[in-house]
C-alpha cells in the first residue's frame, strides 16, 4: 500500500510543466485514479484466468480476449461510430467473452495440459483473431484506430472519461468476494464437484469478471501487455495458491507495475511520452523469461548402468 501511495505521489506531479487546480482535478488526478484502477482489475483478471485454466502462463492478452474486443469494437466502429463510451464497453465486454469462451473450448479439447502447449495454443488462437481484425481494419482505412486500442496509453484520460474503471474493479472485487470458490475450482473439475462446488458456475462468474474488465480497459486504456500474467505469478511464488490472500497484493502490485511504468513513460524522453504499453512489454517480457527459466528444471544426465555383482557361495558355506 505504502509503495502504491508513493508511485502515485510520483506519478501524480511528474512531467507536468504548469500545475494549477484545472489541471490538477481535470487532468492528473484522474489519470493517476486510472492508473490505479485498471492495473488492479487487469492484474486480477490475470490471475482468475489463470485459476480457471490452472496453468501459470495465460492471461486474457494471450488467450484472445483482448483481440476479440479489438474486433467487436472494430465492427462498432464500421456501423455505428456515434456510440457512447458506456455502448462500446458493453459491446468490447460481448466480444472479450465470446474470446474468452472460445479459448476455454479449445483449451478443454488439449489431450495433454502441458504448461507449454495450453499458452502456445492461446496465442495462435489469438494471432488468428488479430489477422481478421488486421485485415479488416486495413480494407476499410481503419488502422489507426485499431491501433489505439492495442497501444496501451493513458494520455487522453481526463475527467468525465475515466470513470468507467471504476465497474471495471467492481467486477475485480466480485473475484475477491468469491475467492474461495476459485480456489477449489483451480483444483481441478473432479476434486471441485466431490467438494460440493458448482464448477459451471464458478467459471462463468469467472468468464463474466474477465470479459467486463477487458472489454471496459479496451475502450478506456487499451491493452496492457503482461500485466495479468506478472503480477499474479509473482505473488503466487511469495504466498502461494491461496486466491483470498493472493487478490489483494497482486491488486497492489498490479497498480504499482502500471504507475512505475507510467513514470518510466514519462521520463526516458522528456518532455514526450511512451506509451505505458511500450514500457510494459519490455518489463513484462523480461520478468515473464525469467518466469520461464526459473519454471525450468533441468534434466539430469542418464547414469551409467551399473553391472550386477553376482554373490558365489563357496561350498560348504551356508
Amino acid at each position: 500500500m505504502a509503495t502504491v501511495a508513493a508511485l502515485a505521489t510520483i506519478s501524480l506531479f511528474i512531467g507536468v510543466a504548469e500545475l494549477d487546480a484545472f489541471i490538477l482535478f481535470a487532468s492528473r488526478i484522474p489519470r493517476t485514479v486510472a492508473l490505479v484502477l485498471a492495473g488492479a482489475a487487469f492484474a486480477i483478471t490475470g490471475l482468475i484466468m489463470q485459476l480457471l485454466v490452472r496453468n501459470r502462463f495465460v492471461e486474457p492478452g494471450t488467450t484472445g480476449a483482448t483481440d476479440a474486443a479489438s474486433l467487436a469494437l472494430l465492427i462498432v466502429l464500421l456501423f455505428s461510430p456515434g456510440l457512447d463510451l458506456w455502448a462500446k464497453a458493453i459491446l468490447g465486454a460481448v466480444g472479450a467473452l465470446v474470446g474468452v469462451c472460445g479459448f476455454l473450448l479449445l483449451a478443454r479439447r488439449i489431450p495433454a495440459r502441458s504448461s507449454v502447449l495450453v499458452p502456445i495454443v492461446g496465442i495462435l488462437y489469438a494471432g488468428v483473431i488479430g489477422a481478421a481484425t488486421m485485415f479488416i481494419a486495413y480494407r476499410s482505412d481503419m488502422l489507426q484506430e485499431l491501433l489505439s486500442w492495442g497501444v496501451g496509453d493513458f494520455s487522453g484520460i481526463l475527467r468525465g472519461r475515466y470513470e468507467i474503471l471504476y465497474f471495471a474493479a467492481a467486477a475485480a472485487l466480485v473475484a475477491w468476494i468469491a475467492a474461495d470458490r476459485f480456489t477449489v475450482a483451480g483444483l481441478g473439475d473432479d476434486t471441485a464437484r466431490g467438494l460440493g462446488l458448482d464448477t459451471r458456475a464458478v467459471m462463468g462468474l469467472g468468464v463474466m469478471i474477465i470479459a467486463v474488465v477487458t472489454g471496459i480497459l479496451m475502450v478506456v486504456t487499451g491493452a496492457l501487455p503482461f500485466l495479468g500474467l506478472i503480477a499474479p505469478n509473482i505473488v503466487s511464488r511469495l504466498i502461494g495458491d491461496n486466491m483470498r490472500r493472493a487478490v489483494p497484493l497482486v491488486a497492489l502490485l498490479g497498480a504499482s507495475i502500471v504507475l512505475l511504468c507510467d513514470i518510466i513513460g514519462r521520463i526516458v524522453r522528456f518532455p514526450f511520452e511512451l506509451p505505458i504499453s511500450i514500457v510494459m512489454g519490455v518489463l513484462g517480457g523480461v520478468v515473464f523469461l525469467w518466469l520461464l527459466l526459473g519454471t525450468a528444471k533441468p534434466v539430469d544426465a542418464p547414469r551409467p548402468a551399473r553391472r550386477r555383482r553376482t554373490l558365489s557361495t563357496k561350498a560348504g558355506v551356508s
